[in-house]
């Protein structure tokens, strides 16, 4: 028996999917441990093999998408980082673009610098743009702030310099030196190990990102694998990053920042896969979890790269796949604003004290509280009886809030609803309407624990006709881990001009690119068979401040590849923007590699034949507000191939609850998935 499992911590549970080689799946489920993640994973994992049918050296892989990075950095929790910079530089990331976080308004500021300026030195050193130093290395003065950081028991120290993202040999230098003062008890990293890029704003606040989380990761990474071993599981477990696939303990402990916005990265692969598996690769993805809801935009069953992102308010500059979050998830809080209007989100009940009807503490009113009171949610008890439902709880936290809006219960559950879904609905405008895509064109993929919950009211909302809810959409981001290869992305910066010599500049660039990605490959054990690079080049028109990534062939370069990349430009530029300038002379500014280990995966299973369901009970159920039904519930578990439901209905599972509107009309395709089409007019 071979297994893969995959874990993904998210803010109210901790999810499994395991896929044995005999083509089972095994589902689990445990509430989160927010004060320590790895708690709920290592008793997920205890729960599991003591069923018996899992044994630990039957695991040949275990894929982790962890939060742990993100929220320390968000409750400001991380470690003690210091900063070496350029003589002047000092305040860069304080000063950065000189913008504020929001236009209108006024009292909403940065958060404060990662590194106070009491941390952050100054030496004296400069290279010019073209590589020329302009300032040597001031080695004497480097090694007196070395002695002052001994003196200040940081964890970490950062060195900063200009266009170190070219011409890294002084921040190399300074390095090498400040790692012989401080011997190794504090790290010493440079912005061109982290990500050498142009625009020094965001190239220091990336480095200075991975700087504070090199502790909190490292200790994390050191209690999980630990915890591993002590199960008896053989292989090493492997880390989901942001940029979508996984990676080594080794490389996660090196470069933290990149496990960063992982859970939704892994949903979104997922979906990707699954979609594309039925035969839907353009699609709309709606992932809403405990806390948050993140969607994305698939086309041709691929999810788009952006290179910049904002993390707790920090810029971020690393690849991360498009994903689009918000706070908007089964635990978001109803609360009454000062303008005695009710708001959903995005504070978040979390996993303790959880939503009043978990009677875990909670008293405010949350989505699930509200689903709870309509009769979409189970009244009883959720994960197959696993957590009980208190309704008496929920009652009384929503009836504390329709009292004070002069509403009745009901009146105010069907707000909460509403209200947490035009939050949805305003993230996928975000990435589909405003950028040209018509979402009516497109399918609603839902998932997550409350995903299938609030696709239906989504979906109208957007013109949308057609749902999709996978076979376990609770635990699709665990599975997508499953579903992932071992990914690096490297960038080599470099200005070059199209033209006479363009073509030897860009090939010394890729030599540079091509060797590191040789030293990857073989530090992570890839076989040659099971390598695969993707290169880009990142072009604009000269004059140009910002850039487009198009895809290039394989390093080296030659005539035709370069005359390929220029036209290609031209049509991404006409894309983007509307209009081409073919005339205009064009630069790069670095070049892009993608590697790619191939893993071994499990595959999709069908669904098996089997008699078609029955109901095995009813419920009133609140699809519209003056609009109760009787309405038959069926177990997702007994569904078969081809059965088809029309609304209203309600289909439950461990992980997640789909309700079926009136009028609407579902049937089970070959792969498991329920295909919701809307009725026409509702």
């Amino acid at each position: 028996m071979v297994a893969f499992i995959g874990v993904d911590v998210g803010g109210t549970f901790t999810d499994f999917s395991v896929s044995l080689s005999d083509g089972r799946e095994l589902l689990h489920k445990v509430p989160s441990t927010p004060g320590e993640p790895d708690r709920a994973i290592i008793d997920g994992l205890k729960q599991i093999l003591a069923r018996g049918i899992v044994a630990p050296g039957d695991v040949v892989r275990l894929a982790h998408g962890t939060t742990v990075g993100t929220n320390a950095l968000i409750q400001r929790r991380v470690g003690k980082v210091a900063m070496v910079t350029t003589a002047g530089f000092r305040d860069l990331i304080e000063i950065g673009r000189q913008t504020r976080p929001k236009v209108y308004d006024i009292h909403l500021d940065h958060p404060k610098a990662l590194v106070p300026r009491e941390l952050r030195f100054e030496v004296p050193e400069r290279m010019r743009a073209d590589g020329k130093v302009h300032v040597k290395l001031d080695e004497a003065a480097l090694r007196e702030i070395g002695a002052r950081l001994a003196a200040l028991e940081v964890d970490c120290v950062v060195v900063c310099f200009l266009h170190a993202h070219a011409y890294p040999r002084h921040e190399a230098r300074a390095a090498s030196i400040l790692r012989r003062i401080l011997g190794g008890r504090v790290a010493v990293i440079t912005s061109a190990q982290i990500y050498p890029e142009f625009r020094e704003y965001e190239r220091f606040s990336t480095t200075v990102l991975n700087g504070a989380l090199l502790t909190v990761i490292d200790a994390y990474m050191d209690r999980f694998e630990r915890a591993v071993r002590e199960l008896a599981i053989g292989c090493s477990p492997t880390i989901s990053q942001s940029g979508g696939g996984l990676m080594s303990i080794a490389m996660a402990r090196s470069f933290p920042i990149r496990t960063a916005l992982s859970g939704p990265a892994a949903g979104a692969i997922g979906a990707a896969h699954r979609a594309r598996t039925a035969g839907l690769p353009d699609v709309i993805t709606l992932d809403v979890g405990g806390t948050s809801a993140d969607v994305a935009l698939l086309l041709g069953g691929e999810t788009a790269l952006v290179h910049s992102r904002m993390l707790a308010g920090f810029p971020l500059r690393l690849p991360a796949l498009d994903v689009n979050s918000v706070g908007a998830g089964g635990g978001s809080i109803a609360w009454i604003d000062r303008d005695g209007l009710m708001k959903v989100g995005p504070q978040s009940a979390g996993a303790v004290p959880g939503p009043a009807c978990y009677d875990k503490g909670g008293t405010q009113a949350t989505v699930t509280d509200a689903n709870v009171l309509l009769g979409r949610l189970n009244d009883v008890a959720l994960l197959e009886g696993r957590m009980p439902i208190r309704r008496k709880h929920a009652e009384a936290a929503v009836d504390a809030l329709a009292g004070a809006l002069k509403l009745d219960r009901i009146e105010t559950a069907f707000g909460i609803v509403r209200l947490v879904s035009a939050t949805m609905v305003k993230a996928i405008r975000a990435i589909s309407i405003e950028r040209g895509h018509d979402p009516g064109k497109l399918a609603l993929f839902a998932f997550g624990g409350a995903g299938p919950l609030h696709a239906t009211d989504v979906a109208r909302e957007l013109g949308i006709r057609r749902v999709i809810i996978p076979p376990n959409p609770g635990i699709l981001c665990a599975e997508g881990l499953l579903n992932s290869d071992l990914v690096a992305d490297f960038v080599q910066a470099g200005l070059v001009a199209f033209g006479d010599g363009a073509l030897a500049a860009l090939n010394r660039i890729g030599a540079q690119l091509a060797g590191r990605a040789e030293a990857w490959f073989a530090a992570e054990k890839v076989a040659p068979a099971d390598r695969r690079a993707a290169w880009a080049v990142d072009l604009r028109y000269k004059g140009q401040n910002f850039e487009l990534s198009i895809a290039a062939a394989s390093a080296p370069f030659d005539a035709k590849a370069l005359a390929a990349l220029r036209r290609d430009f031209d049509a991404a530029h006409e894309r983007a923007y509307g209009f081409a300038q073919p005339d205009e002379p064009v630069e790069a500014v670095g070049v892009r590699v993608k590697l790619t280990g191939i893993l071994e995966k499990p595959e999709l299973a069908r669904l098996s034949p089997r008699p078609e369901a029955a109901p095995y009970e009813s419920r009133r159920t609140a699809f519209d507000k003056d609009s109760w039904h009787d309405t038959p519930v069926y177990r997702r578990g007994e569904l078969a191939p081809g059965q088809v439901l029309t609304g209203p209905a309600i289909v439950e599972q461990m992980d997640s609850t789909t309700p079926i509107f009136p009028g609407d009309v579902a049937r089970v395709d070959p792969w498991g998935n329920i295909v919701i089409d809307l009725a026409t007019g509702a």
